[in-house]
């Protein structure tokens, strides 16, 4: 499943990368069909990676909310369930492959999809 966001230049960079590499994917655009609490817990799970490398942090609702600011007094629940609020809060593209997940677009990570 590919989550992405039509108008970010880096989700559109890595939908040519799929389709370059002729990986099949499932598209879902990500603020209309926003990743519900419990896929983003399994998700975090899965990737291995600290919970704050799912939000986009460059992002204007990111910075509206002061995040910064207020998830180092966060439980964990509670970061998922507002990351869960609002498709724009999640770092995209988001890749998921079976038990790999890919935040973000690092080609160099996305080879070992091949």
């Amino acid at each position: 499943m590919f989550l992405h966001y039509p108008a970010c230049s880096t989700c559109q960079k890595a939908k040519k990368w799929l389709t370059e590499n002729n990986i099949d994917y499932t598209n879902r655009l990500i603020v209309e069909e926003r990743p519900t609490a419990a896929e983003l817990k399994t998700w975090i799970e899965r990737s291995g990676l600290p919970i704050k490398r799912f939000f986009n942090t460059s992002g204007l609702v990111y910075k509206e909310l002061k995040l910064s600011e207020k998830l180092p007094s966060m439980s964990e629940e509670e970061q998922i369930a507002l990351l869960a609020t609002n498709g724009k809060l999640v770092k995209r593209p988001l890749l998921i492959v079976e038990n790999t997940v890919l935040v973000g677009f690092k080609p160099d990570d996305w080879e070992r999809l091949k």
